[in-house]
């Protein structure tokens, strides 16, 4: 605002803003009748300005390069040069010169491997004194290297008519230097003969002219370097037809606009194929084109390329037997360019100014502003706004000069400036001046804003026509910005774009048509505080407590405003982006896990109930040094003589060292005695001669690494023998036994053999060289090596060479031999061959050993020269990762520091002087998995549509997974703060990323945390993510869910009278749906039916208890006392009754059960009770239909189910566990269940509960269940059985009820607890059984004497048992969680019967009919010995 103002003041009170090269004076007269300043020496605009500006330029070595610049203005210019950011002393420089018109000459441009001291980037830097400085564009000089080929013609032969393709390929910056020769001389280049960018050569529709030999020249300065020759044959056209086949096809291109492209298409075959060019998908006239023309029979030219040549390019080769097709795609570059360029400007001291700069280009350029040369940094005062633009705050005199905008990207850059002038306020007219305002005063003070008021001045109280312009600035700075008044006679202003808790100095100043007036007397005014924020904690301090733990202290904030509420402790590793963090409620905090040796470093953030305070200052501490973890690496053995060995090895790996490397202690032993140790610690360095060891004796060694902590691990043990004997050294070396050389073009291998008399020490070879004389230069080389390469010397020279073996008593007989180095056309030595045998071990998480052989060693594999092995390794993962190297000298290496559960690629290559062999063929090894070291990310929680209490919780795998994902625990709670074993937990087996929890509290906050798992264990948790449950139930919930949520919490049960009548609907079906109410008629039908079906099966039973015999009730009773004998409730030893079970005990399996398509099945589903009222009755009758099954918590391995937390939170370990999270265990019915064509059976089948949902599974119906309700929960079924891993099998005596007499209230069918606190023979598993014939199964439906109750086989049966009915119309039962050393009250469980007296009936008849009293014993017996056999495996 401020700035805008400023510019309007400009424009219509003073002087108007002068763009371009205006006349100035013009301007001050058109602003003269208005200005207050009229009379001001207005300075017009001086053009300076670049006439040329140095462009990129390629040269060679030894070439001479002019870098051109030339600047205009009326004042000639001084003109200096930047070469990469820094003035270039042209004084003192031989080889570098100024030219008259401001150019930069380059004598003879130096270029080397190492030396590169002309090729950078240069600038040209003009300067006027007294007015500024402007700097031109940046020019790049690119020095070609040395000319070398990276692929070489070979022999090739074409079909007359077809073309050819002749490979030179060289450097990018070599190419414009390559020509081409056939038979020697140089080759004419056309369209039909044409040189790819790359320096290969095209022959299209070649001739038998065109046969001949051809080589391909660099000529960049000296001496030409030739490739090898290679002869093109011309075939006659073939007899047979050819198929087609690109020999060269198109790769894609990224071009700069203004370049030529050139996409390279040659296709052979018979008959000759004819290439046409297509632009995403549409043909490509070449023709008579002038951009896009044909070269070599097929390549496409485009000339000046523009952006709207993007695109993909299809090359299409046609030879009317078939085609075929190649793309490829052209991107284009496009260099800075400016849309708008600054302009000069005119302002006053105190204003505020913009300049605008407006680029365009392709990369996006980037904007820096120059002023007089220097980059403006951005400020308080300067300031880039609206991307590009520059704005100057309260200018001051030294503000005035040259702005240059500088754009740019990856192809180039541009430079645009204008000139800022400072005008100087003119002398007053005559007339009186304004005093001073008065009563200066800030009315209104906030934290970014102050409005100012004030009263007029003494010499004009009506002050209708004074104008006022207030100055401020920051106290202690002395740059001031001004703010005017919109309008005459108004006497308050507001300042904006303030900062906050910030002193400021105003003063006014008012003015009339004869100037400025005295200024008021300055106010100082303080800015509010942003938001009442906690300050810094004072006194923080970081110390080492372990190697792998910090502890950090600091005290409470000076200004918390307010209850500090928590703090947040953050910690990243030195050198680190990535900052951890813990909140911390106290003012201290252990930080463990740490890296041992580490620097790292600490701060503290304040919390209140506005939000993060202002961090402390970082502190940086580093963990305690531990001994090392790692052996050191690669320890080779030297044997000097028959009494010392030298040992050489490297330091243990980066990362391993836990602290510094103090020395190294070496043990070694006699491999014939390996119990007679000796030790020896050396120092820091690399290397140790273990001197006074017996001759010819074969010793071990092994080191490790120690720090002031202690000793590391060693590495294996090495062995070596020393000699038999000494040699003497009492006189100098014979003569070397042979001496050969082998000239290339800048070097020669030297070779040769040792003395014939092998009983004089030699310590080394010095060798001698030099044009025409030996003595120029000496080499000296261990006594070991056999062969050296004496480097950099002159091609086609003569070198005279001499070798000598010396030892400490002297030099011996020098041997000579002369050599010719080569010309340049020598091709380099043949490569050696690769190793072979490479193998990957894999012997951590991240490390792998790399063994191999090479078959160039002799057959005992030892190293006798001074080769060495490159090993280089990479992961596919991500795709485009880089290979690692290292450097070995033995036929092994040990890779560390590999990420975990990732597969590597190994491959291997030799070096001997200078000769490499090619890599060898790939070992893939794949390390070990570790636990995550991430937590799962991206979690989010969201409401269920329709379902306000049901939540899904999804997310993303962890980034560092480190192994395959097999399952996650998700952690939820009401109190964030709560200890984690205070937290529900969910499991989620496999790779699964969503997760359904049902029956949370409504309007009600929680917390949910997640934690993956793979084989090695459980990673760390994700951060807590809140998420609040919707205020109100949806319309379509039941009164069943409504009174579930209001006990969640621990409640204790509410004791249900035999009078109550549970409600028949409303409770959510299985798949989620809502059912339909019934309508009240059909209730009453229900009531009556449960009725009569209750009494019927009264009677029923009780005529089969009367049957039974009295052996068989024998057996039962010592069954069932076995059973009470283990139970920890040992208070009932009364008879109970036996189970009603049906088990096919030739088939346990569970069949696959499709869902139904009826949209609204008549079934239910209700959650686990938290009271009584939320168990909905159910008869004996139907409690087949009840298939009730535990969720497994072992080892966190059950499938993800629903859940509610009201009901379990505060009871881990007493958690209520769902019943039907693992469909694969047995589910015992207490019905018959007929062959799998009997409709009943579907009934039956079609209450298996969905695994995702906790539910027990009340089938209420008036009228039998047709087939459409058999295939309810097929589907969910069977992905439980595909998801859910193998667990506990069910003990025999356990789910069998005994029929003892029992008290009706004291019977209770006990809910399973946590499994991680139960007895392993107490988990419980249920399986749901199919007969596949009808007389193979067996049933008990007798019924005991009213009032008998069933009493648990263990606390934790997971069954909802039933009990003989005492009351007309249902019975009470309780249900108690099984828990570790609490009680919790017992729960009621209603059982409703159902009213399908049809299917009941014909059930109890066949029953009927199907049994006598032998068969049942029998039956009875055949159950007892399958319940044994199933209690042994539960066992096992």
């Amino acid at each position: 605002m401020a700035a805008g103002r400023a510019r309007r003041l400009l424009g219509s009170l003073w002087l108007a803003l002068l763009l371009g090269q205006p006349q100035p004076s013009a301007a001050a007269a058109r602003s003269g009748p208005r200005s207050p300043l009229t009379g001001s020496v207005v300075r017009t605009f001086t053009p300076f300005y670049f006439l040329v500006e140095p462009m990129d330029i390629l040269s060679v070595r030894g070439a001479s390069v002019i870098m051109n610049c030339s600047a205009y203005c009326e004042t000639p210019p001084k003109i200096e040069w930047k070469k990469d950011g820094t003035l270039l002393n042209l004084v003192s420089d031989d080889r570098r010169q100024l030219l008259p018109d401001g150019s930069l000459l380059i004598n003879s441009v130096v270029h080397s491997k190492h030396n590169k001291p002309d090729e950078g980037y240069y600038q040209c830097v003009a300067t006027v004194e007294s007015l500024g400085s402007i700097v031109s564009r940046t020019a790049k000089l690119t020095v070609a290297g040395l000319p070398r080929f990276t692929s070489q013609p070979e022999l090739s032969s074409v079909y007359k008519g077809n073309s050819a393709i002749l490979n030179c390929e060289v450097n990018v910056d070599l190419a414009p230097f390559v020509r081409w020769e056939q038979d020697r001389q140089p080759l004419l280049l056309d369209d039909r003969v044409f040189k790819l960018p790359s320096g290969a050569l095209l022959v299209g529709n070649a001739t038998d002219t065109d046969g001949g030999s051809y080589r391909c020249v660099i000529e960049s300065g000296g001496t030409p370097k030739y490739s090898e020759e290679a002869e093109l044959k011309i075939l006659p056209d073939p007899e047979e037809p050819q198929s087609l086949v690109f020999m060269r096809q198109p790769s894609s291109l990224t071009k700069v606009t203004g370049q030529n492209a050139v996409f390279p298409c040659v296709a052979g075959g018979f008959p000759t194929p004819y290439v046409r060019w297509t632009r995403n998908g549409e043909e490509l006239i070449t023709e008579d084109s002038e951009r896009f023309a044909l070269r070599g029979g097929g390549s496409l030219l485009i000339r000046d390329v523009t952006e709207e040549d993007v695109g993909t390019y299809t090359c299409i080769a046609d030879n009317e037997n078939e085609t075929i097709e190649a793309q490829a795609e052209l991107a284009v570059q496009v260099p800075p360019e400016f849309l708008k360029r600054p302009a000069n400007i005119y302002a006053h001291e105190s204003m505020d100014i913009v300049f605008e700069c407006e680029v365009t280009g392709k990369p996006a350029p980037t904007v820096k502003w120059v002023k007089n040369g220097d980059v403006v940094i951005p400020s308080d005062y300067f300031k880039i706004v609206k991307e590009h633009n520059l704005q100057v705050l309260g200018l001051v005199k030294s503000d005035e000069g040259f702005y240059q905008c500088i754009a740019e990207n990856d192809v180039g850059n541009a430079q645009a400036g204008a000139q800022l002038i400072i005008l100087d306020l003119a002398p007053a007219t005559t007339g009186p001046l304004p005093t001073a305002p008065r009563d200066v005063v800030a009315t209104l003070v906030s934290t970014r804003f102050i409005r100012l008021t004030w009263r007029t001045p003494v010499s004009d109280p009506q002050g209708d026509n004074l104008t006022y312009s207030i100055f401020y600035t920051k106290e202690g700075i002395n740059r001031e910005r001004v703010e005017n008044t919109s309008r005459p006679g108004e006497t308050q202003v507001m300042i904006q774009n303030l900062m906050p808790e910030t002193v400021y100095v105003f003063r006014v100043v008012a003015q009339n048509k004869h100037g400025h007036g005295e200024s008021s007397a300055p106010l100082k005014v303080a800015t509010q505080p942003e938001v009442q924020l906690p300050g810094p904690a004072p006194n923080i301090r970081a110390y080492a407590s372990s190697p792998t733990s910090v502890t950090v202290t600091w005290e409470t904030p000076l200004s918390g405003n307010g209850e500090i509420q928590n703090y947040k402790l953050y910690y990243m590793e030195k050198g680190q982006d990535s900052e951890q963090d813990v909140d911390v409620a106290g003012l201290s905090y252990t930080i463990t896990g740490l890296k041992k040796y580490t620097e790292y470093s600490f701060r503290v953030v304040a919390y209140n109930k506005h939000g993060p305070g202002v961090s402390t200052q970082d502190v940086v501490v580093r963990t305690l040094s531990d001994v090392p973890s790692a052996a050191p690496q690669n320890l080779t053995l030297e044997v000097r003589n028959s009494k010392s060995i030298m040992l050489h090895w490297q330091p243990p790996p980066a990362g391993t060292h836990s602290g510094q490397i103090t020395g190294y202690k070496i043990r070694y032993r006699k491999v014939s005695r390996k119990s007679d140790v000796t030790e020896s610690v050396g120092g820091t360095q690399l290397f140790q001669l273990i001197e006074g060891l017996e001759r010819g004796t074969e010793y071990n060694f092994r080191i490790a690494a120690m720090t002031v902590n202690g000793t590391g691990p060693a590495t294996d043990w090495v062995s070596a023998e020393t000699f038999e004997s000494d040699l003497d050294e009492s006189r100098v070396p014979e003569v070397p036994s042979s001496l050969h050389v082998r000239p290339l073009v800048t070097s020669i291998v030297v070779s040769w053999t040792p003395p014939e008399n092998q009983n004089i020490v030699v310590r080394g070879y010095a060798i001698g060289y030099g044009i025409g004389s030996p003595h120029a230069q000496t080499i000296k080389v261990d006594y070991k090596q056999r062969y050296y390469t004496i480097e950099n010397l002159d091609p086609s020279s003569h070198y005279v060479i001499t070798l000598k073996a010396f030892n400490n008593v002297g030099e011996g007989i020098p041997l000579y031999e002369s050599a010719v180095t080569r010309p340049h056309s020598v091709p380099d030595p043949s490569p050696m061959m690769p190793p072979v045998g490479v193998q990957a071990s894999i012997l951590s998480h991240d490390t792998i050993r790399i063994t191999w052989a090479d078959n160039s060693l002799p057959k005992n594999q030892k190293i006798t020269d001074a080769r060495y092995y490159t090993v280089r390794w990479k992961t596919n993962i991500p795709a485009n990762t880089k290979y690692k190297t290292a450097n070995a000298t033995t036929l092994s290496y040990l890779v560390t520091g590999l990420k975990p559960n990732t597969l590597y690629e190994f491959s291997v290559m030799v070096t001997k002087g200078r000769r490499s062999s090619t890599w060898s063929m790939t070992a893939h090894g794949t390390t070990f998995e570790l636990v995550p070291t991430s937590p799962p990310k991206d979690v989010t929680v969201v409401s269920k549509e329709g379902k306000p209490r049901t939540i899904i919780v999804n997310w993303q795998p962890p980034s560092e997974a480190n192994g395959k994902i097999t399952g996650y625990i998700i952690y939820y709670s009401t109190d964030v703060n709560a200890e984690i074993h205070d937290w529900v937990i969910e499991p989620v087996v496999g790779n699964r990323l969503t997760h359904q929890i049902q029956e949370l509290t409504l309007d009600t906050p929680y917390y949910f945390k997640i934690q993956a798992r793979n084989s090695k264990g459980m990673g760390p948790m994700s951060e807590a993510v809140q998420f609040r449950t919707p205020k109100a139930e949806s319309s379509d919930k039941m009164p069943n869910d409504q009174a579930s949520g209001s006990a969640g919490k621990g409640s204790r049960p509410v004791d249900v009278g035999p009078d109550y009548k549970p409600p028949l609907s409303g409770s959510n079906s299985p798949h989620g749906s809502p059912t339909s109410p019934l309508d009240s008629n059909m209730l009453l039908v229900i009531i009556v039916s449960v009725g009569v079906i209750t009494i019927v099966i009264v009677v029923i039973v009780a005529v089969f208890c009367t049957r039974r015999t009295t052996s068989h009730q024998k057996k039962k009773r010592a069954a069932c006392k076995s059973v009470n004998g283990s139970h920890k409730y040992k208070g009932n030893s009364k008879d109970v009754k036996p189970p009603d079970l049906w088990i096919h005990h030739e088939r346990l399996e569970l069949k696959p059960i499709d869902k139904s398509p009826d949209p609204n099945p008549i079934m239910t589903d209700t959650p686990i009770p938290r009271n009584s009222q939320d168990i909905t009755p159910v008869d004996n009758s139907m409690d087949s239909n009840i298939h009730q099954r535990r969720n497994s918590y072992r080892g966190h391995e059950s499938e993800d189910s629903m859940s509610t937390l009201a009901g379990r939170r505060g009871m881990r370990p007493k958690m209520m566990m769902p019943f039907d999270s693992q469909p694969p265990q047995p589910v015992i019915s207490a019905h018959p269940i007929h062959s799998l064509d009997n409709p009943h059976h579907h009934f039956h089948s079609g209450s298996l509960a969905s695994p995702t949902r906790s539910y027990l599974h009340h089938q209420v119906s008036p009228w039998p269940m047709g087939t459409s309700m058999s295939h309810s929960d097929r589907a969910n079924s069977t992905e439980s059985v595909r998801n859910t891993p193998s667990s506990d099998t069910m003990p025999a005596s356990s789910s069998q009820p005994c029929a003892d007499h029992q008290d009706p209230d004291s019977g209770s069918g006990a809910y399973l607890g946590s499994a991680q606190e139960e007895d392993a023979a107490q988990s419980l598993p249920t399986a749901h059984v199919r007969p596949s014939h009808p007389l193979k199964s067996f049933a008990v439906p007798a019924v005991p004497a009213a009032g008998s109750a069933y009493d648990p086989a263990l606390p934790s049966t997971p069954l909802l048992t039933q009990q003989a009915p005492s009351h007309p119309v249902h019975s009470v039962k309780t249900a108690s969680i099984g828990t570790l050393g609490r009680t919790r009250p017992p729960m009621p469980v209603v059982v409703p019967s159902a009213p399908d007296v049809q299917e009941t009936t014909r059930m109890l008849e066949d029953s009927e009919s199907s049994y006598e009293p032998d068969e049942l014993t029998k039956e009875m017996a055949h159950l007892e010995g399958l319940m044994k056999d199933l209690n042994a495996i539960t066992t096992a």
